[in-house]
């Protein structure tokens, strides 16, 4: 077994982690290090490009696979980010140029019957402030605006785009005891032996 002790995740808030049945990602500084490749293709339309964290996304995989839905939201739209979320089957993609995230997030609710209690959000700047004081768990990555790390309940040692997605995921599914099973599943799935269900 994997077991991850919850100590390795000092004052995480485990009542809060309880109840979350959706992770809401914002993108550009949390899913990426905020980082944009600006240029134009050979007929001078323009082109853009992002870095994302591969573990990150597994990570968004292992939260997937314990049954917590992912949804991704972003107050910037970029064809990088449908083209991620669309990688890791993540089915809520949301972006819009003027922030409205909170509505977003609502119309979310509604279609999984769930509360904003039941949300965390992982968040860095100004436009996620909105969410982050509406939703039950609210995080904010290391390289997080100060006032959004006021409002966090918990702020993740690791950088946007640099793992923090990663840490989150582990902390979470930890905490909710989900850790192990997931691990398991997702490594049976891959050594190649038939199993017994």
């Amino acid at each position: 077994m994997t077991t991850r002790p919850l100590d390795a995740f000092p004052d995480f808030p485990v009542r809060q982690a309880l109840a979350v049945r959706l992770v809401v990602l914002d993108v550009d500084g949390v899913l990426t290090d905020a980082g944009v490749y600006l240029g134009a293709d050979g007929d001078g339309r323009p082109v853009e490009m992002k870095r994302f964290d591969i573990q990150d996304g597994l990570g968004v995989k292992l939260l997937q696979q314990a049954g917590v839905e992912v949804a991704v939201v972003s107050g910037r739209y970029s064809a990088a980010t449908e083209i991620r979320a669309r990688e890791l089957g993540i089915r809520e993609c949301h972006q819009d140029n003027g922030a409205q995230k909170v509505q977003a997030i609502a119309g979310i609710l509604d279609r999984l019957d769930l509360g904003w209690e039941n949300v965390a959000m992982v968040a860095d700047d100004l436009p996620d402030l909105a969410v982050v004081r509406r939703v039950g768990f609210p995080v904010a990555v290391a390289n997080a605006q100060p006032l959004v790390k006021r409002e966090a309940a918990w702020t993740t040692s690791a950088s946007g785009g640099r793992g923090a997605v990663r840490e989150f995921a582990t902390a979470l599914l930890t905490a909710r005891g989900d850790w192990d099973t997931v691990v398991e599943a997702y490594t049976r799935a891959r050594d190649g032996e038939p199993h017994e269900e």
